[in-house]
């Protein structure tokens, strides 16, 4: 019993010194490893080999020249043969340049067109005579006189015999006559540009310097020319709507009138 006590006495004399050595060692080990030393076991191990460094890839610019200088360019001279005998003139002191010509002198210098001549009116007696007429309306407010007057110019109308306006033949019969439609039907040269019309009378007279399929061909041009230009509604001499189909009715009455008499 005895000797058990001083083994166990031994032993752990042994472990407090084994265990105060290595609490001795640790501090130091700590401070090595601080300060970059290597510890004893890496200090002991052989050192391995450094590792392949890798090369970057260089850059390489490419090489800047200096620009060659653009070679120049021929100078090219337009000469102007009117320039140089401009010129030429000017150098003269005693001879001035001539005048240039003023619009405003050569509009005043250059005479009007004279009016177209007045139709002639030759009408038959009333007992032979046939009428064929259209009515041009206006839609709304009355035509304006100047506008009136304007569009039957346009359309080769001349006011002349009996105060109205006439479109001549070529042989300078009239052919086609345009009336004010408010009686007496007559337009005043003087206040026409003044006055507002509600519209037009436009008729031709039978027998006359043309056939009556070609008078009526004419007097349908004209009314309608002059109803595009002052935007007006066409009518019969009834007072209806001309459509189509009444102008096909109109012209077959006028045939079947022109066999009847021949």
């Amino acid at each position: 019993m005895g000797d058990l006590r001083w083994t166990l006495l031994l032993l752990g004399a042994v472990f407090l010194a084994a265990l105060a050595w290595w609490e001795l060692r640790r501090p130091r080990q700590a401070r090595r490893g601080e300060l970059g030393y290597p510890s004893e076991s890496e200090a002991s191990a052989e050192p391995s080999p450094p590792a392949a460094t890798q090369r970057e890839p260089t850059l390489t610019l490419p090489e800047i020249r200096a620009r060659d200088p653009l070679p120049e360019l021929p100078m090219v001279e337009v000469v102007d043969e009117s320039l140089l005998a401009l010129r030429a003139d000017s150098a003269d002191d005693d001879i001035d340049p001539p005048p240039l010509p003023d619009p405003l002198l050569d509009r005043q210098a250059t005479p009007p067109a004279p009016p177209p001549p007045e139709p002639t009116v030759e009408w038959p007696e009333e007992s032979v005579r046939q009428v064929i007429a259209l009515r041009l309306i206006a839609p709304d407010e009355r035509f304006a006189g100047h506008a009136v007057r304007q569009a039957l110019a346009a359309e080769g109308f001349v006011l002349g015999r009996l105060s109205i306006f006439h479109r001549a033949a070529p042989d300078g019969r009239a052919v086609v006559s345009a009336a004010n439609l408010t009686r007496p039907g007559t337009f005043d040269s003087e206040s026409i540009d003044v006055q507002r019309f509600g519209g037009l009378s436009l008729f031709a007279v039978l027998p006359g310097p043309l056939s009556s399929t070609r008078a009526f061909d004419e007097l349908l041009s004209s009314a309608r020319n002059l109803s595009n230009r002052l935007q007006g509604r066409l009518q019969d001499e009834r007072g209806e709507a001309l459509t189509p189909l009444r102008v096909a009715e109109m012209r077959e009455e006028l045939e079947a009138r022109a066999e009847h008499e021949s």
